[in-house]
């Protein structure tokens, strides 16, 4: 059980683990690719150790180095088809890119996950891959894990994403990779575009082009990937800095692509002192420092459009919603409740119990500031993000805050709890 006590401020220097979401992406497109190359800054969290686990059954020779990995490639169609069932533990990543690369076999296989996964829905990306000619049947004649996948003979499709989803989207632009003639995605409102970029890096034939992104048939060549920090793993400790006036953070060599910075954009839009330094772009990933100076934050308006770009923040910013002068209205963010846990009634119950003013709607929250955190006992309900969120709660409360079941902080940030003490004044 984790526990946080009250803090005056936050300060010091800091560097998060590496960003998840090109984790996973550069294990499996340098499994996929010709040729060895190495991941640094890798992020070896259960999440993305699952993402290893799977293309090592299928014949994938990767060695880890602690936050290094080589990963020896086997091309587009080296991969051998798994004995097992290819378990994806906690991971929707995962389960829902793989399967993009699996449409694209001509064997068969089956993916699977822990409790939490085979309830989120895969209706998603069977449907799309189903387009794209593959045979995709899930349990119980309904499209949730575990997923019977048998690939090959694909087809280009276009294709608009009925919700926003940068998991779907890489799905579909995989099997592309697979498929003849051309494949495209409309997407309407932009999610994050870390498969797109990486693709092009290791030499797709891809093109983006205002809310669509085009893809060929294509084979790609191993090329040495930097990861940066992760932005999601840093909003975290950027928030709460934010938030305690008198703090002073500097969080360095964070990922700051455009397409996940909208945790940014809100917490300027609060008042937030954030600056970013020395930027520089590494295979087509811009990298930078942020610099936090703490202060008073004012309540805000977060709506559907900047939803995509902040999704996976939007715990943290609930919980710095509720020191801030005002309201703050969360509103167009149905897809919470079909995360890891659902995030819209886990914040409503675990703010409430530590006396947050706190309202559900069915699509978001209104949180009510300058409210006093009590403290006291919450859950995580096994979620990673809501863990660190009510984590970040305990710096602002009363009393100590205690969050039971918080091992499942490991899935995205490993050693989240020591290196909060570091720098908690």
């Amino acid at each position: 059980m984790l526990e946080v006590r009250r803090a005056h401020k936050l300060e010091g220097r800091v560097c998060v683990p590496g960003d998840k979401s090109i984790s996973h992406r550069a294990v499996m497109l340098l499994a996929i690719s010709q040729g060895q190359a190495t991941i640094n800054g890798f992020l070896p969290g259960e999440d993305c150790l699952s993402t290893i686990r799977c293309f090592r059954q299928m014949g994938v020779e990767i060695e880890e180095r602690g936050s290094q990995l080589v990963v020896h490639g086997r091309g587009l169609y080296g991969l051998q088809e798994p004995r097992l069932p290819l378990d994806c533990g906690n991971s929707g990543t995962t389960m829902r890119l793989m399967s993009g690369i699996l449409a694209g076999q001509d064997f068969p296989s089956t993916v699977t996950g822990d409790q939490s996964i085979r309830a989120r829905p895969m209706d998603r990306i069977a449907i799309p891959l189903r387009k794209m000619g593959a045979h995709v049947e899930g349990r119980d004649g309904l499209d949730l894990a575990p997923l019977e996948i048998q690939g090959g003979n694909l087809h280009g499709i276009d294709y608009t994403l009925p919700v926003p989803s940068a998991q779907v989207k890489s799905a579909i632009l995989l099997a592309g990779l697979y498929a003849e003639g051309e494949t495209s995605v409309e997407e309407k409102l932009p999610a994050r575009n870390h498969t797109e970029l990486m693709l092009e890096f290791l030499g797709a034939q891809i093109q983006s082009e205002e809310s669509r992104v085009r893809i060929a048939h294509s084979s790609l060549e191993a090329r040495d990937i930097q990861i940066p920090g992760d932005i999601s793993s840093a909003a975290f400790l950027v928030a709460a800095a934010a938030a305690l006036p008198g703090s002073h953070l500097v969080v360095e060599n964070v990922g700051l692509n455009p397409t996940r910075t909208g945790i940014l954009d809100v917490l300027h839009r609060m008042g937030a002192r954030i600056e970013c330094e020395n930027l520089t772009n590494q295979n087509g990933e811009l990298f930078g420092d942020l610099i936090v100076r703490g202060g008073e934050l004012k309540g805000t308006s977060i709506t559907s459009d900047l939803v995509p770009r902040l999704v996976d923040e939007i715990p943290i910013l609930a919980v710095v919603a509720s020191r801030a002068h005002g309201v703050t209205t969360i509103t167009g963010a149905e897809e919470l409740r079909v995360k890891e846990s659902n995030r819209i009634r886990a914040l409503f119950t675990e703010l409430s119990k530590l006396g947050v003013p706190v309202h559900e709607l069915s699509d978001g929250l209104v949180v009510e500031g300058k409210s006093e955190i009590l403290g006291g006992e919450v859950t995580s309900y096994g979620d990673h993000r809501m863990a660190m969120a009510l984590a970040i709660a305990g710096l602002f409360a009363r009393e100590p805050v205690r969050i039971s079941d918080s091992q499942c902080v490991n899935v995205s940030f490993p050693g989240f709890g020591r290196l909060l003490s570091t720098i908690t004044k």
